[in-house]
């Protein structure tokens, strides 16, 4: 794994790679990812990656977050077994723990186009940005972040930065092209004879895009689950007349199994319970796949 230097005051290169390492902890992925090395950005450093998400960062110094993913984590996602899963709900974990380093919060994550994510992370008038990319079997991803960011937030704190433990393949030092010969170089990037080479893992360990694994990605991501009683449709008038004591008729009858949804989608049925006093659901019956996508 990389090890991330500490010290009083960070060094904006040091912030990103730090940052870059939370997300590759986070990250939904089949393979554990580190962080390679942060370096200068181009316009073309999308062209390696299939999606791509940006998240504006709370508190005085701002900036936007930048996240780009290949091609395997968004299949795995438009390919789940309970329908298309969004990519920016899936990372927004990891672009969290990347605004943690910073010192900062993050709004809510939104996917753009590749071509929109450079542009949005250097806003009006930036013209340089760092990116770090995050290695595994192959290139799964990486964190955009611009210089004025980093070195807004590098001066906003002191704090020393947190540090991986050093384990796993032994990085060696080598330029993009190196790193992914078999999938060409990542546009844009820093390449050899400039100030940020690409730190990557041993050969044979990374920089090539790998086989998919699926579903096996998705296994830690959030999920948001809703159990739901029933539903009625009213117009503004009755809900602007709505008091306490109001009684709703839903268009379920008294008895009848309640829906399990996840992310939306139906997928189970089962019936109200009371577990230490809270509500519960025991599950009756789980749909089809076909029926719950």
């Amino acid at each position: 794994m990389t090890t991330i230097p500490t010290g009083t005051p960070r060094d904006a290169d040091q912030l990103a790679l730090a940052a870059a390492a939370a997300v590759a902890a986070v990250i939904p992925a089949a393979d554990e990812l580190e962080a390679a090395g942060a370096q200068a950005g181009g316009p073309d450093v999308t062209a390696l990656f299939a999606g791509a998400v940006v998240a504006e960062l709370g508190g005085p110094a701002g900036g936007v977050l930048g996240l780009l993913v290949a091609d395997e984590l968004v299949s795995a996602l438009s390919s789940s077994p309970i329908g298309g899963l969004d990519l920016a709900a899936a990372v927004q974990p990891a672009l969290d723990a990347a605004a943690t380093v910073l010192g900062a919060s993050v709004q809510a994550a939104r996917q753009v186009d590749r071509d929109a994510v450079v542009p949005a992370v250097l806003g009006a008038g930036g013209t340089d940005f760092t990116v770090v990319p995050l290695v595994g079997d192959s290139i799964a991803a990486a964190l955009l972040v611009s210089r004025d960011t980093l070195v807004a937030h590098t001066q906003a704190s002191t704090a020393p930065l947190p540090s991986t433990p050093t384990g796993g393949a032994t990085p060696v030092a080598a330029p993009v092209a190196a790193a992914v010969a078999a999938a060409g170089a990542i546009p844009g990037a820093a390449t050899a004879g400039t100030p940020h080479p690409l730190t990557v893992p041993a050969p044979g360990t990374g920089g090539t895009l790998g086989p998919r694994r699926g579903i096996e990605m998705l296994n830690e991501v959030d999920m948001e689950v809703t159990v739901e009683l029933g539903r009625t449709r009213m117009t503004l008038r009755e809900l602007l007349a709505l008091s306490p004591g109001h009684v709703l008729e839903l268009d379920r009858a008294a008895g009848s199994p309640a829906d399990l949804l996840v992310n939306g989608h139906l997928i189970a049925r089962g019936e109200v319970v009371v577990v230490d006093e809270d509500f519960g659901l025991r599950v009756t019956e789980i749909l089809e796949t076909p029926a719950a996508s």
